[in-house]
């Protein structure tokens, strides 16, 4: 556990994006099955066992270290796995659980089987010993790592493309037969070794690496024909892809992915249930993730209501209908048409859909335009050409090159992203909250506020949150800012000055709003962030909760 520890470690305070690869690399072959099939789970996010709450992390620490030092030590590092971990004691100075002597050190697939079986009440003792075994740095990963909370800059996709170094594969290669696979991924290791052959993807319903699009300017149009193209709406909810398929009996399933290839089908059984009637030996579509009343798109604000759901009640699968808006077809009864151009796949995915009659499934319209003038027209009023009522779930454009294939990742040239103009605001700090990892030290999650009118008088009312949007250097202000500025402090939140005479001035960009009632203010902001720091602007002249107000009433 220790070296899988060391790794992660470095891993946190390493920028440059090969010299992860060389590391992660460079451990894969230097330890044995199974642990580095299960560090390459953790990396990859596919660990599955019970996590260990925060509480018992706290309890335990309660049991050897004075509450009075802990608090202060938490205040000051940020983070509860980290401070666990320094504050710690040696194994002899141990007065609670687990004070055995010298204990060995847990192997990393000695600690994933036990999680797996242990049940709560053991807990507590197993986790005690593992502590005591292992030295500050492998204390801090077996925190993480049994809380959920593992996060060091490595996606997924990293990790795997590390793996594919062992053997001279790509990370394509290793996406192609990944869903086939588990956990320690024992096979996986011996084809990159050259012990085996390359596993067989007998899972009948694999997902597909997704293709991804570069984000576009008006000024990026320049040299681009637009005949080469074919534009759809870029609509605001989220990116799936349907798989169905069949096995060698003849048994079919039905799975939903999001983006990245997380399986979510236990989340949206009515959007299963409904793909499955589709009369097809074999499919994968590639779409939307939408909710749809009364054949209204609704805003992703309603969306959510079914995101991040490990069950859903017939209820909530009753209020918030969920919905498929396909816009390209990968497979179809056994045929892989990624090769095919984009203007083929397309045509086969209209007769598709057409056949398919599935009333949770329709297809995402062509934008017609002769001009990039008439495209940026379109972008900024969709309801001026053909979205009517649909017009408030869009959130631009997509192009695609007619003869583009379905090439997995981010391709140059191909596909391109064109969003609305983000919204702007300028909100006062409020609230400030040191962050996690390599902003534990650092006052970088801030909640900002608007002006509201209040028995006749004006007050700040937190109207959103925001976590990024800045650079380093302007982190280090804001930081400064916060603790020179502190009036009151909530735990680890710290209240910053805030009044008509004090106060930061941010400018918060946005991509829309909603009504909310579960917001004090009664909206919520999707993808707010810190655009710039208005040093310049008094307080006082921030907007108020009616500029947000009149955004709604316009269609934002």
């Amino acid at each position: 556990m220790n070296a899988f520890a060391r790794l992660l470690d470095r891993l946190g305070f390493e920028p440059s994006r090969t010299n992860k690869l060389r590391l992660m690399t460079e451990f894969f072959r230097e330890t044995a099955d199974p642990d580095r099939g299960y560090a390459l789970a953790a990396l990859t996010g596919t660990l599955s066992f019970r996590h260990a709450k925060s509480g018992l992390v706290r309890a335990l620490i309660a049991e050897r270290v004075d509450p009075v030092l802990f608090a202060l030590s938490y205040d000051f590092v940020g983070d509860l796995s980290e401070t666990a971990a320094l504050l710690w004691p040696a194994p002899n100075e141990s007065i609670g659980v687990g004070g055995e002597i010298n204990p060995p050190e847990p192997t990393l697939s000695e600690i994933v089987h036990a999680l797996g079986d242990s049940s709560k009440s053991d807990l507590p003792g197993k986790l005690a010993r593992w502590l005591d075994a292992l030295d500050e740095t492998g204390r801090w990963a077996l925190l993480k790592l049994i809380t959920g909370s593992l996060r060091i800059g490595v996606s997924a996709r990293l990790a795997k493309t590390a793996v594919a170094g062992l053997g001279g594969k790509t990370a394509n290669e290793i996406e192609e037969v990944w869903h086939g696979l588990a956990p320690p991924y024992l096979d996986l290791f011996a084809w990159m070794e050259g012990r085996e052959d390359r596993p067989d993807p007998s899972d009948p319903a694999p997902f597909c690496l997704a293709m991804l699009a570069h984000a576009i300017t008006e000024a990026d149009f320049e040299g681009l024909d637009p005949a080469e193209f074919i534009a759809e709406w870029k609509w605001d909810g989220v990116r799936v892809q349907a798989v169905s398929g069949q096995d060698h009996q003849g048994v079919r399933a039905t799975r939903l992915f999001s983006r990245t290839g997380e399986d979510i089908s236990a989340a949206f059984p009515d959007l299963i249930e409904s793909l499955e009637q589709i009369r097809a030996s074999g499919f994968a579509l590639d779409g939307e993730l939408l909710i749809l009343r009364e054949g209204r798109t609704q805003s992703f604000n309603v969306l959510q209501q079914r995101l991040n759901r490990k069950t859903v009640s017939a209820r909530l699968i009753a209020e918030f209908p969920a919905h498929i808006r396909a816009y390209d077809l990968l497979r179809l009864d056994g045929e892989d048409l990624r090769s095919l151009p984009f203007a083929e796949r397309r045509r086969r995915l209209e007769s598709f859909v057409a056949a398919g009659a599935s009333p949770r499934l329709d297809l995402s319209p062509v934008v017609a335009f002769g001009t990039w003038a008439e495209l940026a027209k379109a972008r900024l009023e969709p309801d001026q050409f053909g979205a009517g009522a649909d017009a408030q779930a869009i959130e631009g454009v997509m192009l695609k090159r007619a003869d583009s294939i379905y090439t997995p990742g981010r391709p140059k040239g191909l596909w391109h992203k064109w969003k609305r103009d983000p919204f702007r605001i300028d909100a006062v700090l409020m609230y400030a909250q040191r962050g996690h990892g390599k902003r534990s030290s650092l006052y970088s999650d801030y909640t900002f506020g608007v002006w509201r009118e209040e028995d006749g008088a004006r007050r700040l009312v937190p109207v959103g949150k925001a976590y990024f949007g800045f650079t380093d250097a302007e982190l280090a202000q804001i930081d400064r800012y916060v603790r020179a500025h502190t009036i009151n402090r909530f735990g680890p939140v710290h209240e910053v000055g805030h009044d008509e005479s004090q106060g930061l001035v941010l400018e918060i960009a946005f991509e829309g709003l909603n009504r909310s009632s579960r917001h004090k203010s009664g909206v919520a902001m999707r993808f707010p962030r810190v655009a710039r720091i208005r040093w310049d602007k008094p307080a006082g002249e921030a907007d108020s909760l009616e500029t947000l107000s009149a955004l709604i009433k316009s269609g934002v």
